[in-house]
């Protein structure tokens, strides 16, 4: 494992900025509103030659009536505990706060080593601010002046956690894991189903809606194999996106779902398949996403013998482009079927990576233009030359024709059922490209 430092602070003293200039990314979601880093974003960064886990974590609130501050409070406790060290951010503008003192309780308490850091510390060469001192009544030892807006005395923030990190061994470099992006519209359960996965309370789970704003990821392995969970903010109908905070959101998903190599689409089986249930899961199949539709809160339908093939016929119906997806009827509160993802995660992983000879391509070519004839206009008809395959994640293939016009979509799609028929490809989308040989050629 490499070493996990922590980012831990009350609320809205700079964490996120922090954290994004140490990572060099926009992981984070930076606002000036408290609370908007809700849950623990992980990112990858290095220092020195020593590679590490930096984690950004929600601001503790040591004493909060409200749920969401208590969430947060909770997951940077999960963080502390974690953590190989915890860096303390506190705030200059706002001097030493009773919060503070408290934070700096819970993770004396903690017996982790701890690095005291004094954000919005934004002048140069001059004398420090006075109240800058007024830290080391915290009892953690010699405060590092930072900034996280310019990066001033960042190094020397790294150095000291470097000071904890355990002896450098040969690391093993394992990115043989599956992606997997979790992804729906707001309270279809995408949280609870990550929560039960992992068996720990990983990312916030509230029945307030777009709880989650940030892309998380959650590493997990079990007898089936290595997977990477990517639990993403749910995506709204853009005309309901109105704060900043929300449009990071749906980008934030959208880059999940580009990173991930299978999609987890969650319908809530309470609504049936609404209408941005096919957005988002549009977004899922133009990216050429392999993909599973998983049908959540099956615990909360009233069922006879039918049920489950009329939501199957609905979800059909109302995803007719994903016709290639297979379909699973979950729920992630009492865990029914949740185990039977993994087998389908690492299926339809398997099938987006097919290759196929060209040699079988053509047979299957052939055999497909004897059964139906290509289409003609006009008196000119199209001729099919051979097929190849360029590439996978989505298989991509290429077919030489005459003629690209008379390359109808209909024969597109025959042609597409005829490899689906043949090699299964259950679960990824294809992509089909059609080029025209010269006349010279014909």
């Amino acid at each position: 494992m490499k070493p996990i430092v922590a980012i831990v602070g009350r609320p809205n003293v700079g964490k996120s900025m922090l954290f994004n200039k140490l990572i060099g990314k926009r992981l984070s979601i930076v606002e000036d509103t408290p609370g908007v880093t809700r849950d623990r974003i992980y990112g990858e960064t290095d220092w020195n030659g020593r590679s590490f886990t930096l984690i950004d974590t929600g601001g503790i609130e040591p004493r909060t009536d409200d749920q969401i501050l208590a969430f947060m409070r909770d997951q940077a406790r999960i963080a502390i505990e974690n953590a190989t060290v915890i860096i303390f951010l506190t705030d200059i503008k706002t001097g030493l706060t009773a919060s503070d003192q408290e934070v700096a309780n819970l993770l004396l308490r903690s017996g982790k080593p701890i690095v005291l850091a004094v954000n919005k510390m934004d002048s140069t060469g001059s004398a420090p601010d006075p109240d800058f001192y007024e830290f080391y009544n915290l009892g953690l030892g010699d405060p590092i002046a930072v900034s996280a807006v310019h990066g001033h005395g960042t190094g020397d923030l790294l150095d000291a956690c470097l000071r904890y990190f355990p002896p450098e061994e040969e690391e093993e470099e394992e990115d043989d894991a599956i992606k997997v992006a979790v992804i729906g519209k707001p309270n279809a359960g995408k949280s609870s189903l990550v929560n039960r996965i992992l068996g720990e309370e990983r990312v916030i789970v509230s029945d307030v809606a777009g709880t989650t704003r940030d892309a998380i990821d959650s590493r997990f392995e079990n007898d089936k194999g290595k997977f990477v969970f990517i639990d993403t903010a749910g995506i709204r109908r853009k005309s309901k996106v109105e704060e900043d905070i929300e449009k990071y959101s749906v980008l934030r998903a959208t880059m999940a779902i580009e990173r991930s190599d299978v999609c987890l689409i969650l319908i809530d089986a309470t609504e049936g398949v609404t209408e941005q249930d096919t957005k988002v899961a549009g977004l899922a199949h133009e990216a050429g996403k392999a993909s599973i539709i998983v049908v959540n809160k099956w615990d909360l339908i009233e069922k006879d013998g039918k049920t489950m093939d009329h939501m199957r016929e609905e979800v059909r119906n109302g995803l007719a482009f994903m016709s290639y997806a297979p379909i699973l009827f979950i729920s992630a509160k009492t865990g029914q079927r949740v185990d039977r993802l993994f087998e389908l995660i690492d299926y339809v992983s398997n099938q987006a990576s097919t290759r196929i000879t060209t040699g079988m391509l053509n047979s299957v070519l052939a055999d497909a233009q004897t059964r139906v004839q290509p289409p003609s206009d006009k008196g000119r008809r199209l001729k099919i030359y051979y097929m190849t395959q360029v590439g996978i994640r989505p298989p991509h293939f290429v077919v030489f024709c005459n003629d690209a016009r008379l390359f109808h979509f209909s024969y597109q799609r025959y042609l597409e059922n005829c490899l689906r028929n043949t090699f299964g490809l259950e679960g990824t989308p294809i992509t089909l490209s059609i080029r025209q040989r010269g006349e010279k050629e014909e």
